[in-house]
């Protein structure tokens, strides 16, 4: 595979759920469409839009709400600033004017039905997530462009070989785990050490600790959004949100204003088996149930498993002690790291490789951070990684209904609580005695991807998607 230099800020993006492979990046397909107008100055020259949807893009589509951020795209929003109450607006409005406003400067005729394809049963051969702009020209000329959709919000433009990044010195370049460690025995620094040494190349260390303690910002609000809403999930499986309701049985009578006061509450409740696995799945089931409503999280590395590091991080902030920004920051970093590594060696995209490419590598990324942040050695940082994914190697997507809902959010529970069984595994393990390294599980997770049938990658066509009998409005 080729070389790639991924930064803590491409595994963590802030965007708008509930896809990162199907709503985030799409989004960002969209602009990167009208930056292209832009470029070859035909902006103001176009007359109209189609836009196809391919593989997975066009099967799951409806349900990941990849119309919608297409739309958002085209018409110059970002997800990680725009308005998530706005969102049903802005659509009705373009849906019933028959208007768009590309770029959110050139006015065109657009009517969704007629402009906006879903080939179901087409599919390009680089990636499954694939979709195909076309812009009219008022001259009788035409600009295209295809991207893929890569996973956890990646973009890849046909004719380019990665997405669009300045390239950079890296003191420490990483392609395996088995890099990492050297890098790690040599400088005697810890994961996070080697990743922020990296991360300077491109920022200054004050900037990426910022940057860092924004990504978990957005964290923390959506994991207390979550714990604070009711009601049921969007998409028709009328599934009703359960993160508020555990919430307010656990906590009680205690009382609260705001997030610091939340986690005191928390801990008053006691930290017995049963009581902290009770939380950890509050946390994770709350941010995916934001994720599922359009609400705005963060990609860890995926939307469809953005509950599982936040949820865990919760867990060392709350049963831990270890509410301090450099333990944040030291597990943010070191996760990052591992997520890079299943980028690299495999693939962060269901639509590619099931949802052990989601889940399995949130789970990793958790269980990696949480040893490195207890005290862990480096073995035992990769080890923890590596019993994580171990087992979830297998794990195929397969939503009820194309939607990011059943089983996806309760897996992100499932995927937390690995994490941590994972991380007290290698904490209690001797990593010389392994036998199985974290570069084996990421080399067998890929080849898993390659066998698996495309029915089981985010498709809705196996598993519990066609035997869970639903009744789904017409979109």
């Amino acid at each position: 595979m080729k070389r790639e230099q991924i930064s803590v800020f491409d595994i963590f993006k802030i965007g708008i759920g509930p896809s990162s492979s199907h709503t985030l990046g799409p989004w960002r397909a969209a602009q990167q469409f009208v930056e292209l107008l832009v470029e070859q100055d035909v902006l103001n020259l176009v007359t109209g839009i189609k836009i196809l949807l391919y593989g997975s893009l066009a099967k799951t589509g409806k349900g990941h709400g990849t119309d919608i951020a297409i739309l958002l795209g085209l018409s110059g929003d970002d997800p990680v600033t725009f308005d998530v109450n706005a969102i049903d607006g802005k659509i009705k409005d373009i849906e019933t004017s028959n208007i768009l406003m590309l770029g959110g400067r050139r006015e065109i005729g657009f009517f969704v039905e007629d402009d906006l394809l879903f080939l179901y049963n087409e599919s390009l051969p680089f990636h499954p997530n694939a979709v195909t702009f076309q812009a009219f020209l008022n001259n009788g000329k035409a600009v295209s462009a295809t991207f893929y959709s890569i996973g956890g919000g990646f973009v890849v433009k046909e004719d380019q070989q990665a997405q669009s990044k300045n390239e950079v010195d890296l003191p420490f370049p990483i392609e395996t785990a088995g890099d990492l460690l050297h890098w790690c025995i040599k400088t005697g620094l810890k994961i996070s050490g080697v990743v922020m040494e990296n991360e300077l190349a491109w920022r200054s260390e004050a900037d990426t600790r910022a940057g860092v303690l924004n990504i978990f910002r957005v964290m923390k609000e959506c994991m207390y959004r979550g714990c604070h809403t009711s009601g049921h999930l969007p998409g028709g499986l009328n599934v009703a949100r359960r993160a508020a309701n555990l919430n307010r049985r656990l906590i009680g009578s205690r009382p609260y204003q705001n997030y610091d006061e939340w986690v005191k509450a928390i801990r008053e409740t006691g930290n017995g088996f049963q009581n902290t696995l009770d939380w950890v799945s509050c946390f994770a089931l709350a941010i995916n149930e934001e994720n599922a409503s359009f609400g705005r999280v963060v990609t860890a590395p995926t939307n469809g498993a953005a509950g599982v590091v936040p949820a865990v991080l919760q867990y060392l902030i709350v049963f831990c002690d270890s509410f301090t920004e450099e333990k944040i920051i030291q597990f943010i970093l070191t996760a990052s790291e591992i997520g890079s590594i299943f980028k690299k060696g495999a693939t962060l995209s269901a639509a590619m490789g099931g949802c052990q490419a989601e889940i399995g590598v949130s789970s990793a990324m958790a269980a990696a951070a949480l040893t490195e942040c207890l005290g862990g050695s480096q073995r035992q940082v990769l080890m923890a990684a590596e019993i994580a994914m171990e087992h979830h190697l297998g794990m195929t997507c397969d939503p009820i209904g194309g939607l990011v809902q059943v089983p996806c959010i309760e897996r992100n529970t499932m995927g937390a609580i690995k994490a941590i069984t994972a991380s007290q595994l290698a904490l209690q393990t001797n990593p010389d005695n392994a036998k199985v390294s974290l570069d084996a599980v990421v080399k067998t997770m890929w080849q898993t991807a390659l066998d698996m049938n495309s029915k089981y990658k985010e498709t809705s066509d196996g598993g519990l998607a066609i035997n869970i009998p639903i009744s789904l409005p017409e979109c």
